[in-house]
């Protein structure tokens, strides 16, 4: 196999690849070979017709399409880790078949996107607004009715109607243009009144109505709601409640400290709930540093991304959510089918923070080069031993998955973390 590479103008470049009639020929017949039960030559059981005669009956072509496929899926890839651009390349390639004719070789480009020149602005010293960590009595009031209302209880009342923060139990129905429509219907069905767990307004209409009484609640559906059926539709639920439940919150004294946390008294949680918000601020406002310098270099830094590469990270993006809800036991096609979106909607919804991404990863290692920053086999083994911690193994197990360019592609994220810490520790608060 022979690559050529030809740069081409915007960040792309053209990989030539050849692959040699022979190594083209036994892809021909390997096709051949699972092809061939599908073909009734008279004279010959099924299967047992040589391929010349198949191939004069039917077209020297009956083989080919599929051998091009297959012996590009199965090239491309050595080819693009031997070109020299191999670490360069940013974007899925767009292929064209140049040649292509049994006892030939098969000739075909692939277009791709290579990583950008970055014009590198400033990136030490850089000023950025401090960060407020001050934590306010405000802030552990918060916290404490947080608490509070995790650890409320909630007592029946039958003297008054329903009031905002009532769970209630609900029995409801909604009708479309008056029919009814299906999943709008539910029995004993608890509400947590002020929880907008609702359609928009359906919370609020219920307060003040008294149990046991029949009434109605008049709604629309939101636009983006997940049934397209009943998206910005007008809608009537005919309702009853059957029970209300009204919550009572736990006072907070040394009794409610003693029994929500390891402390004997509320001054004493209060502050060791302090103290947690001081930690969790200052780990808050390193990241908002780290973002807002990084922010400030790419504003100061010049780059034009092709258009491939921009598209290949939204497809990532969209790839990666796939595969998190995957992990939830949701599909991706159920997920658009709930919301009413499609991939091409999300495509464009993670647009600039695809572009962003691109930015920064590109400015990251321009710096890299320039500061002659490096990952270090130390740095390597720190890293795996994080991973082993998270997955619960030892490092071994995990050292055995970064191997190869695996490892590299480790080391070359370990090398630009470093490098947003070094503009991080270089920056200047005001």
């Amino acid at each position: 196999m022979n690559v050529t590479v030809d740069k081409l103008e915007k960040s792309m470049a053209k990989l030539t690849i050849e692959v040699s009639a022979e190594d083209f020929d036994k892809a021909i017949d390997a096709v051949y070979r699972k092809q061939r039960n599908k073909v009734n030559i008279p004279g010959f059981r099924r299967g047992k017709a040589p391929r010349k005669l198949i191939e004069k009956i039917y077209g020297e072509g009956i083989f080919l399409e599929e051998a091009v496929n297959d012996t590009i899926n199965s090239t491309y890839p050595k080819a693009a880790q031997e070109s020299e651009i191999a670490n360069e390349i940013s974007s899925n390639p767009e292929i064209a078949v140049e040649q292509v004719e049994a006892g030939k070789p098969l000739i075909y480009t692939a277009t791709v996107a290579v990583k950008p020149p970055v014009g590198l602005g400033k990136y030490k010293g850089v000023v950025v607004e401090k960060t407020d960590i001050t934590v306010t009595d405000e802030d552990v009031e918060a916290e404490l009715k947080k608490e509070q209302e995790k650890n409320a209880t909630y007592k029946e009342v039958t003297d008054r109607p329903v009031a905002d923060g009532d769970r209630i139990s609900l029995n409801f129905e909604g009708f479309v243009d008056g029919v009814a429509f299906e999943g709008g219907k539910g029995e004993d069905y608890f509400l947590n009144i002020g929880s907008h767990t609702f359609i928009p307004g359906f919370e609020e209409q219920l307060i003040g109505v008294e149990p046991g009484k029949e009434t109605e609640i008049n709604v629309t559906f939101p636009e983006n709601y997940q049934s397209k059926d009943l998206a910005g539709k007008s809608a009537v639920f005919k309702c009853t409640v059957n029970k209300i439940n009204e919550k009572e919150l736990p006072e907070l004294n040394d009794e409610f400290a003693d029994d929500v946390s390891e402390f004997d008294t509320l001054e004493e949680y209060k502050a060791d709930i302090r103290n947690t918000l001081a930690a969790r601020k200052e780990e808050q406002a390193k990241v908002e540093k780290e973002n807002k310098v990084v922010d400030a270099i790419i504003a100061d830094s010049e780059i034009e991304i092709p258009e491939p590469m921009l598209k290949a990270q939204q497809e990532q993006m969209v790839d990666e959510f796939a595969q998190r809800l995957q992990s939830q036991g949701l599909s991706i096609d159920q997920y658009f089918s709930y919301i009413g979106g499609s991939r091409e909607k999300m495509m464009e919804e993670v647009k600039d923070q695809a572009d962003k991404r691109i930015r920064s990863r590109l400015v990251m290692e321009e710096i890299v080069k320039a500061e002659n920053i490096v990952a270090t086999e130390e740095d390597f083994e720190v890293e795996l031993g994080k991973l082993a911690e998270a997955y619960g193994t030892n490092v071994d197990n995990i050292r055995g998955i970064f191997e190869g360019r695996e490892k590299d592609r480790m080391m070359e994220d370990i090398a630009v973390q470093k490098a947003i810490s070094f503009v991080t520790n270089n920056a200047v608060e005001k």
